[in-house]
């Protein structure tokens, strides 16, 4: 455990990418695979789902401290993380005598042995539980077991630096690494071993590829571009997967690593006609049967852990294929996408059904062309344009110069700036978090959050205001006067009963602040509502 806290510190505390992979490939050269496994597991963000809520470590901490509530919301406010203050606080904390059960332990043991015991302890012996560990560990050891309990364990460190260490380590190709860790996995001594091993053609059923996404659109780049050398299609507003059938079974992966293929069961049997070994490349999204829904709709159906005949009648999906990865077990990535895209047109043709069918390309031959079916794109329920170069491979990660994407410009609103909150980890001790509203005859109804968009001189500016102008505290949260209005800009509005404005928004964020406007110019929800989709 200790140097897995020393690993975390040197990572984290430092901006060079050459030290962090330094640090990382020392840690995989030194230690043990049942160690290695499971610093590999936390680094890549697969941790488990939390064991012990943030509210239940605190009540516990402060039972054991005696220390005053607000003394606490105090430290926190500061700190902005309640696995940090609970570690800073218990180092003038008196504690029993360290367990020496607990005491220079390793990682492995730590994560596959002792902090499951919190799951299986009754609630009465949980607290002296939790106490033992913390007194029988370091301060920054603390830290981290407070964040693996809490499941909210994070480090300055991206995938692609960890993966580039292993493979420094072990003389292996980034991207046969990045695609075996694909999914979750079993951290094990096992997986390691078949993780780190040389022969590549061992393979797993329901693996994924590495997704291959798109850049933003550098337009002065691509206007100079033979327009002939690229397709265009339209890039659809829904949830990136990859649809795979192998071994006689199928899986559905999100772009996030994410399993869900029970949140779909109607795609089972359309992928079951198609042959063994095939993996496609999409977006799911609600259909009408002529083209999608707008985004609420599938929304309806994320993160259900059953999927019911009801929710599925009244959302139904689509698969809009638009790339072949895997054909007859062949791995196609290396291909270029024309023949890729010719190889999934013929797969596709014969095995036509409501529920899988491929993207179609739009025609084009200059780039005003473009430009103005970029303007036409929401009318066919479409964030904008995704243009391909026609020799492109399927790629990891975000390569550019291969994919574009041509989004629409973002719906904006002018709304009023209604209340704030501060914000958590270095924000702790600025207010970041805003609540916008929109006039509705004479009242402002709060219609938005947003905590970005503002640079560092305007957050400080306006966190001053906010202090000065606080009218009412509801806990964290102050109302402001209203004063400031601010440029919202979105990329979808659907109607939503969750909200007392009766609408709900995509990615809010804040474009400009709006010196130049009173608040009786901000806009007004009728305004707002025009903006819904037709057939939302």
């Amino acid at each position: 455990m200790k140097r897995f806290t020393q690993l975390f510190q040197a990572v984290d505390g430092t901006t060079s990418t050459n030290a962090k992979v330094l640090a990382l490939q020392d840690y995989f050269h030194h230690e043990s695979a049942a160690n290695a496994v499971w610093a590999l597991y936390l680094f890549l963000g697969k941790t488990r789902k939390r064991l012990i809520t943030s509210r239940v470590l605190r009540d516990i901490f402060l039972r054991t401290s005696n220390m005053p509530e607000w003394l606490f919301a105090a430290s926190y406010a500061h700190v902005g993380d309640s696995a940090e203050t609970i570690a800073l606080l218990l180092a003038d904390t008196p504690l029993p005598a360290p367990t020496p059960a607990f005491q220079g332990q390793r990682l492995h043991t730590w994560l596959d042995t002792i902090i499951p015991q919190v799951k299986t302890c009754s609630a009465e012996d949980q607290p002296s539980l939790i106490v033992s560990w913390w007194a029988s560990l370091d301060g920054y050891e603390v830290f981290v077991l407070n964040k693996i309990l809490t499941g909210a364990f994070r480090v300055g460190v991206s995938t692609k630096l960890v993966i580039k260490a292993l493979a420094a380590e072990y003389d292996l190709p980034a991207d046969v690494l990045t695609h075996r860790l694909m999914g979750d996995f079993t951290p094990s001594v096992e997986f390691y071993q078949q993780l780190i091993q040389t022969d590549t053609t061992t393979s797993i059923p329901s693996r994924p590829y590495p997704f291959f996404l798109a850049s933003p659109i550098d337009v002065d780049k691509f206007a100079k571009e033979p327009m002939d050398h690229w397709q265009a299609e339209w890039k659809w507003d829904g949830i990136r997967a990859q649809l795979i059938h192998r071994a006689n079974q199928h899986f559905i992966w999100s772009r996030g690593e994410d399993l869900i293929t029970h949140q779909f069961p109607e795609f089972a049997e359309p992928l079951g006609q198609l042959p063994d070994g095939t993996v496609l490349d999409g977006e799911i999204v609600c259909w009408d049967g002529q083209q999608p829904l707008p985004f609420n709709h599938l929304q309806k159906r994320l993160g259900r852990k059953r999927v019911g005949p009801k929710l599925m009648a009244e959302n139904p999906v689509h698969f809009l294929a638009y790339d072949l990865l895997e054909h007859q077990g062949q791995d196609l990535r290396e291909s270029p996408l024309l023949h890729r895209r010719q190889l999934l047109t013929q797969l596709l043709d014969p095995h036509q059904t409501p529920y899988i069918s491929y993207s179609q390309t739009v025609d084009f031959s200059s780039f005003e062309q473009l430009q103005t079916l970029r303007t036409q794109a929401r009318q066919h329920q479409a964030e904008g344009l995704m243009l391909k170069a026609l020799n492109s491979p399927y790629l990891v990660g975000r390569k550019r110069g291969y994919w574009w994407k041509y989004k629409v410009d973002p719906m904006t609103l002018d709304a009023v700036l209604l209340y704030a909150q501060a914000g958590s980890g270095k924000r702790a001790n600025l207010f970041t978090d805003y609540t916008f509203a929109l006039w509705h005859g004479e009242d402002l109804v709060p219609f938005a959050k947003a905590y970005s968009g503002l640079d560092n001189q305007e957050i400080t500016t306006l966190d001053r205001w906010i202090r000065r102008h606080t009218r009412e505290r509801f806990g964290p949260v102050r109302s402001v006067e209203p004063t400031h209005v601010f440029e919202i800009g979105f990329e979808g509005i659907a109607q939503s009963k969750r909200h007392k404005s009766g609408i709900s928004v995509r990615f809010p964020r804040i474009l400009r602040w709006r010196h130049d406007k009173p608040i009786a110019e901000a806009d007004s929800l009728e305004t707002a509502l025009t903006l819904l989709p037709k057939n939302s």
